[in-house]
């Protein structure tokens, strides 16, 4: 098994875990993997780049929201709202937002575009009238994101030793393994995409 998108390299989670050997290769590669998609599904976000087109529904004739955008390569709109992107928008046409790529202090990606000059996006009835070209995700990946990987994989890598989510026996019965984990909470909770309704 390969790490693929993965928030951590595998001599971090080694390293944390004081693992030497490489027995449990595999097994700790499927852990951050799995952390790393899970950060994904929690957070509403990729914290790793690609390069694509995509459609979206524009929120009104000035907005159109959009996933995580770290440079824009072409913006089209569909005049007649039936899936054929024929108008394309030059850049003094539209403002990537938000402004200096800052939002509550931190450094975060492009998740808007606001028409500014000569075209309105198409709003019709939540159809998908916004083409755009360009690469999206949420990069470099945020030392906070990766300190929540490394957390979350160790504790997937160390389930094992817990079946049932029985970490072990106390004075008072079962120990079992916590189905929260404030720590990745607080350090992933800045990074939680919020949508517009």
């Amino acid at each position: 098994m390969a790490i693929t998108n993965g928030y951590i390299e595998l001599s971090l989670l080694k390293s944390a875990l004081s693992i030497q050997d490489e027995i449990d290769d595999d097994f700790l590669e499927l852990a951050i993997n799995s952390a790393s998609r899970q950060i994904d599904q929690m957070t509403e976000r990729q914290f790793f780049s690609t390069t694509e087109t995509r459609i979206f529904a524009p929120r009104d004739n000035l907005v159109c929201e959009i996933d995580d955008l770290t440079s824009l390569t072409t913006l089209k709109t569909s005049s007649n709202a039936d899936g054929v992107f024929d108008v394309t928008w030059e850049s003094k046409d539209l403002q990537l937002e938000p402004l200096n790529n800052l939002a509550g202090g931190l450094p975060t990606p492009f998740t808007q575009i606001r028409a500014v000059d000569e075209y309105l996006f198409p709003k019709d009835l939540g159809e998908a009238t916004a083409q755009v070209t360009g690469t999206f995700g949420f990069t470099p990946v945020p030392d906070q994101i990766k300190q929540a990987t490394l957390i979350l994989s160790a504790r997937l890598a160390e389930r094992r030793f817990s079946p049932l989510g029985v970490a072990g026996f106390g004075d008072l019965g079962a120990v079992r393994v916590s189905r929260f984990d404030a720590d990745i909470e607080n350090l992933i909770s800045p990074f939680k995409r919020v949508r517009m309704a």
